[in-house]
């Protein structure tokens, strides 16, 4: 790759070699080129955060080992076959990338140089609440125990890589460090049976996922509105939650990512809120749909303070709500009952919507629908009075379906019997502690 912007990097740190190594002061003042002029995907966020001279040369510095491997050795060995060793430049060498790897003191000997009030400055570029800390765009990796903040290397988000290199992200794979797979369905909207409510506000949510740039950005709402939408999904099992879920990412071209909260709920102080924060660091870029299932888990009401242990788990909700509230895409947290959900989330949810069991004629549209077309019912089956008599979830009315099609296949017949039917829904009710009428 041959990037401009990275012939006036490369004589920006041969001008501050010289500068330090000359007896007489000849330092000559070297820019960057402006970010229309890079070769590098320039982020839209990063071009309107009106990043300084110092902020660029720091983003090139963090960058060259990922887009231009040898620049930095080719520079520095040249110089330290002449002056040996020189352990103000600071750096590092990889573990398999031999090459030298930037740390702090890196940064800052290249834009600092001597003068401290230039060097706070420039420290201040890894402090946590800078630009490039709060986009996880790049930050400092933890130094030895003992040793100073700025012998840290300085780590580039893989994602922010792939962004200025090929102007995209990946989809990220499962992973302990990304505990969440992509929600897919082969069924559509007039699969799904809601109620007039229900559908109506999903409707509404999926306007948000069409037009919220529209909004926020050509409306000029940034400043009022909080970025993102948070969305509680609450009712009984097999209401459609997941699969409406599913359906919002397949029809607004987004990606549907269910959280494995396994792997991201910890017993130990601290990992939990450390795995939310990696997966959403992941996850914002896209700015992809993220879908908590059973969020009782994670955002559960906290707890009247008794000892130090539920004092923490308190500190640990507050701090996921703060977090969930930061992150730019949807946000779907299903529960099976909202009382669950700690108040200090549902006040922050922009809808509220209620999946309720099916009421009779939403059943009797979700058995009309159920059957596979090869297959006909028999006369003897009565899909308005069953509908009627059996409270059922959707979830379950395919239960039954699948029970009845398996019981016509094993008897070499292509006809659904009302006994398939009926022996299916017994099945269903024992599962859940019900007694059949």
């Amino acid at each position: 790759m041959n990037f401009t912007e990275f012939e006036y990097f490369k004589d920006i740190i041969q001008n501050r070699l010289d500068d330090y190594f000359s007896e007489e002061a000849n330092a000559q003042q070297i820019k960057t080129p402006s970010f229309k002029d890079w070769g590098l995907f320039v982020p839209e966020m990063c071009i309107e955060a009106g990043l300084s001279e110092e902020e660029k040369i720091v983003l090139l510095l963090a960058l060259c080992p990922h887009v231009h491997s040898n620049l930095l050795d080719s520079i520095i060995q040249d110089r330290l076959s002449t002056t040996g060793d020189f352990p103000q430049l600071g750096g590092v060498r990889g573990k398999n990338y031999r090459g030298f790897l930037p740390t702090g003191e890196t940064a800052l000997f290249i834009t600092a140089g001597e003068d401290i009030e230039k060097r706070k400055e420039i420290q201040s570029f890894f402090d946590p609440d800078h630009f490039f800390a709060k986009h996880r765009i790049l930050w400092l990796e933890e130094p030895v125990a003992g040793e100073p903040r700025m012998s840290g290397k300085i780590v580039f988000s893989q994602e922010y890589v792939e962004l200025f290199t090929i102007g995209k992200v990946s989809k990220p794979e499962f992973s302990m460090k990304f505990p969440a797979q992509i929600l897919e369905t082969e069924m559509k909207w007039e699969d799904l049976v809601l109620s007039t409510e229900t559908n109506q506000q999903i409707q509404e949510l999926q306007t948000w996922i069409t037009h919220g740039d529209t909004l926020l950005h050509d409306w000029g709402m940034h400043k009022k509105l909080k970025p993102g939408y948070r969305a509680l999904f609450h009712g009984p099992p097999g209401t459609g939650k997941t699969l409406t879920a599913s359906l919002l990412g397949k029809y607004t071209g987004k990606d549907v990512y269910k959280i494995d909260l396994s792997m991201v709920v910890s017993k130990f102080i601290g990992e939990t809120e450390k795995n939310l924060a990696n997966l959403l660091a992941k996850a914002e870029k896209t700015e992809n749909i993220l879908f908590f299932d059973e969020a009782d888990a994670l955002f559960g009401k906290r707890t009247n303070v008794r000892d130090a242990h539920d004092k923490y788990a308190n500190q640990e909700v507050s701090y996921l709500l703060q977090r969930i509230e930061s992150y730019k895409g949807l946000v779907i947290l299903a529960s099976n009952f909202k009382s669950n959900i700690d108040d200090a989330f549902v006040r922050r949810f922009q809808s509220i919507i209620h999946f309720p069991l099916p009421k009779a004629q939403e059943r009797l549209l979700l058995w009309e629908k159920a059957f596979p077309s090869k297959v006909r019912l028999q006369q003897d089956v009565d899909l308005t009075n069953i509908a009627q008599r059996y409270e059922l979830s959707g979830a379950e009315i395919m239960n039954i379906v699948q029970y009845a099609c398996l019981c016509a296949l094993g008897d070499n017949k292509k006809t659904i019997y009302q006994s398939y039917i009926i022996n299916g829904i017994q099945r269903e009710f024992q599962k859940g502690g019900r007694v059949m009428r």
